[in-house]
């Protein structure tokens, strides 16, 4: 099949459903077009090595991918945000049309929402049918996060998003919460898809090695580390954690508490910490996805997070994939459906986000385990991994999906 994939975002920027997915596809006799952006996610900067210019096409991995101009800008201004969001949708929806080839499936990644404006273009010009995948529910979000708090804004991307529903001939989405909550806007049962994220499976979370000497270079050394990886923005509500190793910094000062990456929230998170004279928290940049999964590995606990709020109970953050590849045991401050991962896989402990006391106690427990009771754990969500949530796993079941539609197939039927 010829599959087009139109996304925001896309490799070499952090992107889970990106070339690992594509890669695959391809050898299993896909040919694969691209429609995305200039990278500039998550500093807001374009990356060294791209140049926005009106039309840039490259080819990586036989993948032939076409890059829209647009503002780049991924900071906690709602007004820049837009611009970076309409300005990839405008621009895409003019190249789209022009530059891409007619495929016989538009695959559409979903946030953001404006997305699936050029995918509409490209529909409407070249009548086939659209795969929606939604890892973000919008308007939700938006409301979630406090990216948006306009009324009438919020009621005007919920209508959108249910068009692009209705359009849709099948939509995939990450968690069973997802469906449900689809299914209680009025879309038909059988048009949602659950198929849940995967890690970087190819080669750097299950082929990394714990490398020690990294411990004194992280101050690992003497402490016992509960790393957070990832991005530290408004969703993640990460103050709590904060106020969580201020419990425990006199209690168990050996507990540490590491955040390694960046966001919007991060500067704040800082100052914070700085202000509470908090030696039990250590705050170190984002390192290439390549290269975190060897940190991972040296961390006794890791760390989700997320804001208390009923979306974020039916989503599971793509981190707690990766976790559980790593092989380490988790605290997921987090409810609903990805506490109950964790739980199922016996892989963690469960406690209630923005609740401090909570974190406190479960980051307590983990602690007075025995080493052997924490590895077991890891084990736990190793296998757990492997067997439920893999990259070969998950791909079957998209080109399970993207078949029903391809054309050749159908005339063969005839």
């Amino acid at each position: 099949m010829r599959i087009l994939m139109v996304t925001h975002w896309f490799n070499p920027e952090p992107m889970l459903k990106g070339l690992m997915l594509l890669r695959k596809l391809k050898e299993r006799g896909h040919d694969i077009e691209v429609l995305t952006g200039f990278p500039n996610y998550p500093e807001g900067k374009i990356y060294p090595g791209y140049r926005q210019k009106a039309f840039f096409r490259e080819e990586v991995d036989g993948i032939s991918i076409i890059r829209a101009p647009l503002y780049p800008s991924h900071d906690a201004n709602p007004v820049r945000r837009a611009a970076n969001y309409l300005s990839f949708a405008l621009s895409a929806a003019v190249l789209g049309p022009l530059e891409t080839r007619k495929p016989d499936l538009l695959y559409v990644y979903f946030p953001p929402a404006t997305a699936s404006v050029p995918a509409m273009a490209i529909k409407a010009f070249r009548r086939v049918p659209l795969v929606l995948e939604i890892q973000d529910l919008w308007p939700d979000t938006l409301s979630a996060t406090g990216m948006m708090d306009n009324r009438h804004l919020l009621k005007v991307v919920g209508r959108w998003c249910d068009f692009t529903y209705r359009v849709a001939k099948k939509i995939i989405v990450l968690s069973r919460g997802f469906k449900d909550a689809l299914v209680s806007r009025g879309v038909p049962a059988e048009k949602v898809e659950v198929i849940r994220n995967w890690c970087d499976d190819e080669d750097n979370i299950l082929k990394a090695r714990p490398e020690k000497s990294l411990s004194g270079e992280l101050g690992f050394d003497g402490r016992f580390n509960i790393l957070y990886s990832g991005t530290m923005g408004k969703a993640q509500a990460l103050k709590a954690v904060l106020s969580a190793a201020e419990i425990l910094k006199d209690r168990i000062p050996e507990i540490q508490f590491v955040f390694m990456g960046s966001g919007i929230e991060s500067e704040e998170l800082k100052r914070v910490a700085r202000e509470r004279k908090l030696g039990n928290v250590a705050f170190h940049p984002r390192r290439p996805i390549e290269k975190i999964g060897e940190v991972m590995k040296i961390a006794d606990v890791l760390l989700v997070h997320l804001k208390d709020d009923p979306l974020f109970r039916i989503t599971i953050p793509s981190k707690i994939q990766s976790y559980l590849a790593a092989g380490r045991p988790i605290l997921a401050c987090v409810k609903g459906n990805a506490a109950d991962l964790v739980t199922d896989a016996k892989a963690g402990i469960a406690c209630d986000p923005e609740s401090p006391e909570s974190i406190a106690g479960a980051a307590e427990t983990l602690f007075s385990m025995s080493a052997t009771q924490r590895e077991g754990m890891g084990e736990n969500g190793r296998k757990y991994y492997d067997r439920e949530l893999s990259l070969d796993r998950g791909v079957q079941r998209y080109e399970e999906i993207f078949r029903s539609f391809d054309p050749s197939t159908h005339r063969n039927a005839h």
